[in-house]
């Protein structure tokens, strides 16, 4: 979500004249409007929490997380994870079925940035075709994940689409039968793991009965100013002021290439970066930028 173009000039001025105090106000208040904006949206889908090792995953069911678009067919009409219209062309949606799904718009390992291009667009476009629908949930469906996961097989099989798929699930053994399967799907360029019971209903919001397992922890933010550099970075991006949905502010400093330090991320963007778990007030430890989400506000 970008709010307006004249933030970037009072960052620009604040970094140069009002000096931080003035500065941290502007983002404290940008980031109080994004927070009320995003209180606007839609209840939230079902949503994972972060596997740190103390949770026992025996018996769960584990499968590759997919670095897509999160989508959600609603037996209609393909929409965004917001609630947002998409515009697939209908042959890549003609073989879904009457009862929604949520799933990946993903178009293979590390294709995130193309993806979201993708779907962004406004109008039915072939782009849409190198991409396939990988589905995970059922979430209207009554019963258990593995209740509504096999209807969402039982489908497929019988209505093969060659743009959708059930993604594949495995029962975990025991923690060291997930980091195996972790250690493969990282050398095979994918970004980790996801872990459900298979016993759990259907819930909004963050869950505890799906887990992401990744070898690093991380996390979004909104760009709320650009912090001026010094020294190699004097004239350029020293860091990012950032602001969560929690409403805690920090910076990002790091990870930066020097052509993004030249043409930072926007005022109002959002932003993933891996962080070394928390501080006991809540703020991320060593912050490193990653990307931008180009999928954020769809």
């Amino acid at each position: 979500m970008r709010i307006g173009g004249g933030l970037d000039r009072w960052s620009r001025i604040g970094a140069g004249f009002w000096g931080a105090g003035r500065l941290r106000l502007v983002g404290w208040v940008f980031c109080a409007l994004l927070l009320t904006a995003a209180d606007a949206l839609s209840a939230e889908p079902m949503l994972p929490r972060v596997y740190r090792g103390d949770v026992d995953v025996s018996g769960w069911w584990m499968s590759e997380k997919l670095d897509g678009v999160r989508g959600r067919w609603d037996g209609k009409q393909l929409r965004s994870k917001n609630g947002l219209l998409l515009h697939p062309p209908q042959e890549f949606v003609r073989g879904l079925p009457p009862f929604a799904l949520e799933g990946e718009l993903w178009g293979g390992r590390g294709s995130f940035e193309a993806a979201a291009g993708l779907v962004r667009r406004q109008e039915p476009h072939e782009g849409w075709l190198q991409l396939r629908f990988g589905v995970f949930d059922v979430p209207e469906a009554p019963g258990s994940f593995a209740q509504r996961i096999a209807l969402a097989r039982r489908w497929f099989e019988q209505h093969p689409s060659g743009y959708a798929f059930v993604i594949e699930q495995t029962e975990v053994a025991d923690a060291a039968h997930l980091e195996r399967e972790l250690s493969r799907i990282l050398a095979l360029g994918g970004e980790g793991l996801m872990v459900r019971r298979s016993d759990a209903l259907y819930e909004t919001g963050r869950s505890a009965s799906i887990l992401k397992v990744k070898r690093f922890e991380d996390a979004e933010a909104q760009v709320i100013a650009h912090l001026p550099g010094a020294g190699r970075n004097e004239g350029r991006l020293g860091a990012l002021l950032v602001c969560t949905e929690e409403g805690l502010e920090f910076r990002i400093g790091t990870g930066f290439t020097d052509a993004q330090r030249q043409s930072p991320p926007p005022l109002g963007s959002t932003v993933s970066y891996k962080h070394a778990g928390f501080f006991e007030s809540g703020l991320p430890r060593f912050p490193v930028y990653l990307r931008i989400r180009e999928d954020a506000g769809l």
